[in-house]
Order: C-alpha cells, then structure tokens, then sequence
C-alpha cells in the first residue's frame, strides 16, 4: 500500500483568513464568536455564531464569478490557494493525477434560502440560473479544480459533520490504491442564514447564551448548553510519498491512519459505541501508536462530550493512559463539515509546532469529563503523533491519525 504524507496545508474562519494568523489566535484562545451580523437575528433563540468577518471573495475570484458561487465554495477556493501555494505546485506536476476530495455538510444553504423565497415570492422565472450550480456540496470541489486545472477523481463527502474528516480518508485512499499521486482535499461550509440557524435552534442544538458570545461555546464543561455554528475551510495537499520525496516537497507529517463507523442508533443522538469503533479502526491501522494528543469533536453539547470522552477513556484503557485532549470549536465555532478539515490542518500545525491549543471556557467541571482538556492556556510539548475526531447527525464517524514523518 503506498504511503501518504501531507505536503500543503490552509484555512479561513472566524478568528483568522490563513493558516498562520488562525492558529496563532487558537493557541492565545482568542474566541470569533459575536452576534450574528450576516441577518438580522433579534427573532431567535440563538442570535450568535462565528462568522468570518471582512471577506472579500474578488481577491480569489473574478469578480464576475462571484455569484456563480455560494459563500461556502468563496471559503473553499481561498483555504485551497493557500494550500497549493503552501506545497509548492509548479506545472510541471502531473494534473492527470491530482485530484480533488470536497466536502460540505449542508452546502450552499443560504442560496437555496434566498431563491426559494424569490421562488414564492416573485416566481419561477426570477430564479436565479446560477442558483443550481452555486449550491451544490460538489461543485466546491468543481470550481476548486478549474481554479487549479486537477483533471484526477473529482469526489464529494457530504456526511454532516464528519464530512471534512471522510474527505481526508477518501483522498487517502484513492492514492494508496494509485488512483492519484497527488489530492487537495478541501472542506467548506457557509450555513449562518435564517433557517441555517433557525433549524438547529428548532432542534435545541444551539447554545442561547447570546448575552456571553465569547464564552457561549464550552466544550465538556458541566454548563455546556449547545454549539455554536461557526463558517470556514480547511484544505490540505495529500501526495504519495516517493512523489513527494522526488519533487524536494516540505513533507508536514504522515498520514498513517483513518477509521469510519456508523452509530446504526439515532439520528441525531450520537452513541458511545459509534466514535470509539472509528477511533479503533484507526489506530488499528495506524499500528496502535502512543498518542500524544487529541483534537477532539468537542461540540459543546451535553450528549457529544460525554460520550466521547467515555470512548477516548475505553479507546485506551482508562483515564490514567489518555493524552492531553482539546477541543478548538470555543475558539472559531463549530463549523460543521468543514470542521474535520479545519482541524485536521489545527492537529498538523500543533504537532508541528509542538504547542497543543486549549479548550477555552472551562470554568466548571463536569464529573462525566475528567481528561486533561488543556484548559490553562496553550501548552508547549513534543507531539510525534496526533489524533483528530469528527462525528456526525445520521450517526456517521471519522477518526485520522498523523504522524511526525521521520525520513
């Protein structure tokens, strides 16, 4: 099976618009989320999120392009340029076998909003005829591989929130069985408009902590009440690695394992049983290596973090043998099924950089979350081998694991 190594890496959300102004305001704790400003949004339960502010999509598109495409495809395309440019592509790579892996939890959302209402309102004929393309999960990887002209598989997760991390796993496998040399995987989302919010609301997801925005999103602490939406994209280059090797590529880590479940239970309430099977799965094909730190779901929200922290606790044999595990969705928010990605390229950073980022707003401790979840700052250590985990609505489940590639 040939190995995969991680080669570019880039991200856009609420705290940053690359990869280095975001990490660095994750590790200080810095926290994107305020009231929502995109609608107004005094009619809600939950009136904030973490949106991207003062983004400006005509510095990656033409500006006639602009609205041929979604919010959430803007994000993908900005965090993908920046992961390309990050490994270094020339033209002289084969684009016959660079491929694209896209994924979107919802997609364009906020377009199928704004054109059913025109629908209803103004009639069929003052549809927009850019409103099909430009909201469609897939056509994120479509104008993502125009932008870089990737003439190899052309694939689209749409898996909730585990979305990014299944886009990783399948970019994964399709160059360990040469189907590619080379994937960009990118994972996208753009879901705050009234009935993104609405509906999950409906749904008592969200936190309506709306007086304390900055401290509304507390994964596993005891007061948690809900996520918090957050917007974004993450992207990362994946290449086979003697090609890697043979083009003198700067290689971030080793991609050395993946696992998938599904909870088979609810839809919308997560088991135990579900995530501790992907994470397994993972470390089973990884070779079962000491892990040095978790990025976890960590949504925020009562049923997540309990069951996960029970399945990192059974995954390893007790409390006493896990690692320092952090959730950074208090920071930026969660961003559905961009958030596997965007914290796939946090966990690679981290471990690059040898700084694990904190679990911010945990004040009250919560007897049923007992790990060490970093929660004093950002905290300096040698990551060789690092975890992230995204779960999903439906009861779907992806793990990846990364290790620091020693030549």
């Amino acid at each position: 099976m040939r190995r995969v190594v991680v080669t570019g890496l880039g991200m856009i959300n609420s705290v940053g618009h690359d990869k280095e102004s975001s990490f660095d305001s994750i590790v200080k704790g810095d926290c994107g989320i305020d009231r929502i400003t995109i609608f107004d949004p005094s009619k809600f339960s939950a009136q904030i999120a973490g949106e991207v502010k003062d983004f400006d999509p005509t510095t990656i598109m033409d500006a006639k392009e602009v609205k041929k495409a979604d919010r959430f495809i803007h994000f993908g395309l900005k965090a993908a340029k920046e992961a390309m440019l990050d490994a270094n592509i020339d033209e002289s790579v084969d684009k016959d076998s660079f491929g694209v892996s896209s994924a979107s939890g919802i997609g364009g959302l906020p377009a199928i909003e704004r054109n059913s209402l025109v629908c209803e309102s103004r009639g069929p004929r003052r549809i927009s005829p850019f409103f099909i393309p430009s909201a469609l999960v897939n056509m994120l990887g479509g104008f993502v591989s125009i932008a870089h002209t990737l003439r190899g598989p052309n694939l689209s997760s749409v898996t909730a929130c585990a979305a990014g991390t299944h886009a990783i796993s399948e970019a994964a496998k399709t160059i360990m069985l040469g189907g590619a040399d080379r994937m960009l995987v990118v994972g996208a989302e753009s879901a705050i408009c009234p009935v993104g919010i609405g509906g999950f609301a409906s749904m008592k997801a969200l936190s309506t902590r709306n007086d304390e925005p900055k401290k509304a999103s507390r994964p596993f602490d005891a007061n948690r009440d809900g996520f918090i939406m957050g917007e974004g994209a993450g992207a990362l280059v994946l290449e086979e690695l003697e090609s890697a090797k043979k083009r003198g590529a700067k290689i971030y880590c080793e991609l050395v394992g993946f696992g998938e479940s599904g909870d088979a239970n609810h839809i919308t309430t997560p088991t135990m049983s579900g995530p501790l099977r992907a994470m397994k799965a993972a470390m089973k094909m990884a070779g079962n290596p000491k892990l040095d730190y978790i990025n976890a779901h960590g949504t925020s929200t009562p049923v997540n973090d309990k069951n996960e922290t029970a399945a990192i606790k059974e995954l390893l044999g007790g409390k006493e043998n896990c690692p320092p595990v952090s959730s950074t969705k208090g920071q930026i928010g969660h961003c559905l099924g961009a958030a596997g990605a965007i914290e796939a390229v946090i966990s690679i950073m981290a471990m690059e950089r040898g700084i694990i980022p904190p679990t911010i707003n945990y004040e009250t401790p919560d007897e049923n979350c007992d790990l060490d979840y970093v929660t004093e700052g950002a905290r300096e250590a040698e990551l060789n081998v690092v975890m992230s985990n995204s779960f999903g609505f439906g009861g779907t489940n992806g793990v990846v694991i990364f290790k620091k590639y020693q030549g």
